[in-house]
């Protein structure tokens, strides 16, 4: 996989709000993927999918622990969305900046 579509692998996986909350509830420690399943008012099967796009995207790993499947985050590839916010907090900082510049003027 290039890295362009790598990339857009983890902007997809994290676009859908399950998988979101999945990835913050996987923060908190590893899961097995029945404990995880609980969580949502979705089927097992969706579950299983959803953390499918989230393993492919390199945002979760999976060990087997009997017939057991636990999941971990593996944050790293968050990064990649870190990087491109990092653009626009920059441009907003710049905008805030210079509206408190623009407001100390009014006063």
């Amino acid at each position: 996989m290039t890295t362009v579509a790598a990339n857009e692998a983890i902007f997809l996986a994290i676009a859908d709000a399950n998988r979101r909350r999945m990835l913050d509830l996987l923060a908190a420690g590893d899961s097995p993927a029945q404990d995880l399943a609980a969580r949502f008012d979705i089927s097992f099967a969706a579950v299983s999918q959803h953390l499918k796009v989230l393993r492919e995207a390199g945002l979760v790993s999976r060990r087997a622990d009997g017939r057991r499947r636990i999941y971990r985050l593996t944050p790293a590839k968050l990064r990649v969305v870190e990087n491109w916010m990092a653009t626009y907090r920059v441009f907003w900082q710049g905008r805030l900046k210079r509206l408190g510049v623009y407001l100390d003027a009014k006063k």
